[in-house]
């Protein structure tokens, strides 16, 4: 008969409880592992017609919040003292795995220094691309792959007035804050300050907005991105930055897919340009030079190397005074159309090029010393100006 020794046995015991305590180990990881997965994991959207509405609210917030960052802004402003550094905050949402986060172009404007909280973490940014005419930006973060939520883009095709919808943001620097609300109205223009154009388009909410929601997710009762928060209307005037009072302003999502992979591998968006510098008729300027047209595009200035030069397009004399002054001492070339389409304002003369293509040749119609003529002008592409 084999006999185990005092030695062995103890031996027996040692080894028994070296495995016992890797495999407690090993199972306390896994165990940790599946408590952090359960965490960082977005929680699924229930399909919201069987969902309450209070859990489809909690479910968007748990899966999509995530992906809305706080950003902040550090540059230099200028004014009557001097140049003073300054700082502003706005938001945003990561768009993809790479870490392009989808933002306002004035939430990022004049920015020296870019950085993002991800839920409690900062992590430093910089500028891609941005596209000051439709108030648009992408950043990128320099964060962990493991730290990003990706925030699904939806469409703003097939909107309905009352259809619920939520924002997300960081108003007043609360992070992640959202609030609830219903789209109000569609296919509003809305002028924007920094850019002086006015964007098409836009969805109207009564969700409320306030400073900081610049930037961030305007959401369909699915968690999609159906808009860009970009201002609030107050009873100044339409801003970025008043208090809400529940009109608010979006730029429809399917805008910001279309410029979003320009903005990636460009890092601007090219706008066709006919070469030329034009102002809306005015009344008086009519009545002066006793003109056979009340309304169209006057040009200004025409330059150098562009379409309009090559097509002899002709600017208007203007001489200046020493004082500052200036006068309009000889009428060039009226615009009323472009192919066809009349052209009574600044809008209406920026939103027939906005659908051309620089390398276009445009048909425009204009009166000249008093007869109306046909010039085809080669759009050539807008210099950047931001």
């Amino acid at each position: 008969m084999y006999r185990v020794t005092g030695r062995q046995l103890v031996f027996f015991a040692v080894l028994t409880a070296v495995l016992t305590g890797l495999v407690l180990k090993v199972v306390q990881r896994a165990s940790l592992e599946r408590r952090i997965g359960d965490v960082i994991e977005p929680t699924a959207i229930a399909d919201p017609s069987v969902a309450t509405e209070e859990q489809n609210n909690i479910q968007i917030y748990h899966s999509v919040s995530p992906g809305v960052v706080n950003i902040t802004n550090r540059g230099y402003q200028r004014n009557f003292w001097g140049i003073f550094p300054s700082e502003g905050s706005g938001s945003g949402s990561i768009i993809d795995a790479e870490g392009h986060i989808l933002t306002n172009f004035h939430v990022i404007q004049n920015a020296r220094q870019l950085e993002v909280q991800i839920e409690n973490n900062k992590y430093p940014a910089t500028i891609v691309g941005t596209d000051r005419d439709d108030d648009l930006a992408v950043i990128k973060v320099d964060s962990p792959k493991t730290r990003l939520t990706v925030v699904k883009l939806g469409t703003s095709t097939g909107l309905e007035v009352g259809q619920k919808v939520l924002a997300i943001g960081n108003p007043f620097g609360l992070q992640r804050t959202m609030t609830r609300g219903i789209i109000s109205g569609l296919e509003r223009p809305i002028r924007d300050p920094v850019s002086r154009r006015t964007i098409e388009g836009a969805i109207q909410t009564d969700a409320s907005i306030n400073p900081g929601n610049s930037g961030g997710p305007l959401l369909n009762d699915r968690g999609e991105m159906i808009g860009i928060n970009t201002m609030i209307y107050s009873t100044t005037g339409s801003q970025s930055t008043a208090g809400s009072i529940g009109i608010g302003f979006a730029v429809p999502v399917d805008l910001a897919k279309k410029i979003i992979p320009t903005l990636i591998s460009k890092g601007y968006v090219p706008r066709p340009w006919l070469g030329v510098s034009a102002m809306p008729l005015a009344p008086n300027i009519v009545q002066a030079f006793d003109l056979p047209v009340t309304e169209g595009m006057l040009v200004g200035d025409v330059y150098r190397g562009t379409g309009g030069a090559s097509a002899g397009l002709r600017g208007a004399v203007i001489t200046e005074s020493f004082f500052g002054g200036a006068t309009l001492q000889q009428i060039g070339d009226i615009i009323v159309s472009i192919d066809g389409q009349p052209v009574r304002s600044t809008d209406e003369f920026e939103h027939v090029l906005d659908n051309r293509k620089a390398g276009e040749v445009v048909q425009v119609g204009v009166y000249r010393d008093g007869r109306k003529m046909t010039v085809p002008v080669k759009l050539t592409e807008h210099p950047r100006d931001e």
